[in-house]
């Protein structure tokens, strides 16, 4: 056993040898080699492109250098080991080189999906950030990922020996009892795919329906769930189908805000109205903050039970719901101090007894 053990430790040295200076082991050294220095230039390369277009203003540069980054580096080490586990095949058991190839093409496939998937996002991101409209962007990126991945899919199962058109026949059969067993899925699908397209509101917008308890500043608008913030900041998920039979209401597309309101002059004052409803008319047609280009009456409106009214019915400028109350308060203190100014004072209800007095009868 020691004659052995020796014999082997002598000979060690010269197996060593043999195997370091061995083709086959000397080429997978060097692929795995190339494969190394081809990722750190690689890696290098893109640091400078980065850097470069740090200046630019377009997305697009961004958007496909950030999506190759990753899937880049990956991709040079799926080819170089692959290639390396293909010399190792050919030395090895037989069958392991028939396994290399399908392995390296879906790894292929999946990192092809992994940079279009990337660069679909990062450009939607980029968009987004340069003030294209939220909903329109969201839509646009959610279909182009959900078609990178469906072909990915198909690809893969394609080239593992999946019949494809097996696939879309069973899917055609099978989609009938699917419909019916997700009809309320498919249905807020395809109510959120209405929402994209006819753009009744995007994401941003304050919404609320006379139909439904719906009120609130919309968030999100997925396939299947609208998200809406209502005023108290609870979340609202409101049933993309919903929509399609209700009436919805978008105050945030208004171009005006509407002043509406009735004031009232004791009927002591009644000589006065003409004058205040002239000068309040007045008033308004100047008004900085009011916009002449929409509806403005000023009138006198009716004979109250205790006051002759008028009525102001007039738009701002703002839509801004904090400005437009600022500006409402701003009307009013003036069409009061209108009324102050003529010597007349607002009525308030008053009910007037008029007492008959009944003479007793004398006794002649």
């Amino acid at each position: 056993m020691a004659e052995t053990d020796s014999f082997t430790l002598v000979q060690l040295p010269g197996l060593l040898w043999h195997w370091l200076t061995d083709p086959d082991v000397i080429s997978v050294f060097l692929v795995v080699l190339a494969t190394m220095t081809a990722n750190f230039v690689a890696r290098r390369l893109i640091d400078q492109l980065a850097r470069r277009i740090e200046s630019t203003r377009t997305i697009w540069d961004d958007a496909l250098l950030n999506a190759a980054r990753q899937p880049l580096t990956l991709m040079i080490w799926v080819l170089g080991i692959s290639w390396a586990a293909e010399l190792v095949a050919t030395q090895a058991v037989t069958g392991f080189g028939e396994v290399v190839e399908p392995i390296r093409y879906v790894a292929v496939v999946g990192l092809i999906a992994m940079f279009l998937y990337r660069f679909v996002e990062q450009t939607e991101r980029g968009f987004i950030l340069q003030g294209a409209d939220v909903t329109t962007a969201t839509a646009i990126g959610k279909l182009l990922r959900i078609s990178v991945l469906i072909t990915a899919v198909l690809s893969v199962l394609q080239t593992l020996g999946v019949s494809v058109s097996g696939i879309m026949a069973f899917g055609g059969i099978g989609g009938i009892a699917v419909g019916f067993a997700a009809k309320d899925l498919l249905a807020n699908f395809f109510g959120g795919l209405m929402i994209y397209l006819d753009r009744p509101f995007t994401v941003g917008d304050w919404i609320r329906s006379p139909d439904r308890q719906i009120e609130g500043t919309v968030e999100n608008i997925g396939w299947r769930l609208t998200l809406i913030r209502t005023f108290d900041r609870r979340p609202l998920f409101v049933p993309n189908s919903i929509f399609a039979s209700i009436a919805v209401e978008n105050p945030s597309r208004m171009l005006n805000r509407r002043i509406y309101e009735t004031f009232g002059v004791r009927y002591e004052d009644a000589s006065r109205v003409k004058l205040i409803v002239d000068e309040v008319r007045d008033l308004l047609a100047s008004h900085e903050d009011i916009d002449p280009e929409c509806t403005l009456i000023v009138n006198l409106n009716e004979f109250g039970s205790s006051s002759v009214n008028f009525f102001v019915y007039a738009f701002t400028r703002t839509t801004n719901w904090v400005e437009y109350h600022a500006i409402k308060e701003k009307v009013l203190l003036q069409i009061l101090a209108v009324i102050e100014k003529h010597g007349a004072e607002c009525a308030f209800p008053t009910s007037t007894i008029h007492l008959i007095d009944h003479a007793e009868p004398t006794e002649s």
